[in-house]
């Protein structure tokens, strides 16, 4: 029998065993923050994602979805959707007093996530750069007292989600933070407990840092718990890395781009990921925020679901 992972549904509708399944995010609708006016309405987003043919989501930043969960589980039902993860923002390398903040905000998602049916939550470390203004915070390397911290703090809170929410953390290393590059994200996963910590593979911001998704996937793939899919715009980057642009700068200048015009080659990553022969939630986030225009990212997540189930051999959105 093919392994299959106990975080995923094992057969997809269609009967095709260890699917990967293809969502998507409100991040693609250029929804960064609870409640802004720049954002797309969460009704709106809700149905674009339906129209698009979606049928997995995150939750997204938490108050950006109704956070009654009848309401959200009739929201979603009324759609055919269902939730994958929601999402924590966190800080455990900067101590206790830091660490202790995390854990309210990573209560009410994580309650939130398991009453409607998820099964992840994707935990984000904080930025040394301000995501906003790009104002530097904090230095962009780690003392080794503060690895220890950023590990003992990841290791307590997939535990608690484990123990007392039944959720799967998965780390989301991230530009403009101390895990980035394939050094960082391997130091990472080495001082990290593999029962409680996996890996939100976001290759967008792995090729970002100078990562190789198909790499991490060969040499860690018993980490590899969740997947965010996305491209970064090779020439932005190379400007990126010339000019030291914030991720903020980078990202308003576009930085992440609609597959299949940007990197990695996420038809390789797909292979890599099909190999491993378990099913996979692989939720397609482009950053875009602020977007512009409320009609720009129905077309894209449109075309990118129909790209992303044409690669590989088992695709699957269900």
């Amino acid at each position: 029998m093919p392994e299959t992972s106990p975080a995923a549904p094992a057969v997809a509708e269609d009967g095709t065993a260890s699917p990967l399944l293809i969502g998507t995010a409100p991040d693609s609708w250029g929804v960064w923050f609870p409640d802004d006016p720049k954002q797309t309405p969460w009704q709106r987003f809700l149905d674009e994602v339906a129209e698009a043919g979606y049928h997995y989501i995150e939750l997204g930043p938490y108050g950006y979805l109704p956070t009654d969960p009848q309401r959200l589980a009739d929201e979603l039902a009324a759609r055919d959707l269902k939730v994958s993860a929601g999402t924590v923002f966190t800080a455990f390398h900067r101590g206790r007093d830091e660490a202790a903040a995390a854990w309210e905000p990573a209560r009410r998602v994580a309650e939130l996530t398991a009453a409607v049916g998820g099964q992840h939550i994707v935990v984000i470390p904080a930025m040394y750069r301000d995501d906003v203004t790009g104002e530097e915070v904090e230095p962009g390397t780690l003392t080794a007292q503060q690895w220890n911290d950023l590990f003992a703090g990841h290791d307590e809170l997939g535990r608690v989600l484990q123990q007392e929410y039944g959720l799967h953390q998965q780390f989301h290393s991230h530009a403009d933070s101390h895990v980035c590059s394939q050094q960082e994200i391997l130091r990472f996963l080495e001082g990290t407990d593999p029962q409680y910590v996996n890996l939100c593979l976001d290759t967008g911001h792995a090729e970002y840092g100078g990562a190789s998704s198909a790499e991490l996937i060969r040499s860690h793939p018993e980490r590899i718990g969740y997947l965010h899919l996305k491209q970064v715009d090779p020439e932005a980057m190379r400007k990126v890395r010339a000019e030291d642009l914030t991720w903020a700068q980078a990202n308003s200048a576009g930085v992440m781009v609609e597959p299949p015009q940007g990197k990695p080659d996420l038809a390789e990553v797909i292979d890599e990921l099909e190999a491993l022969d378990r099913s996979l939630y692989c939720i397609v986030e482009q950053d875009m925020y602020p977007v512009g225009s409320f009609e720009i990212p129905l077309p894209i997540a449109t075309r990118t679901r129909r790209y992303l189930c044409g690669c590989g051999s088992r695709t699957r959105i269900r």
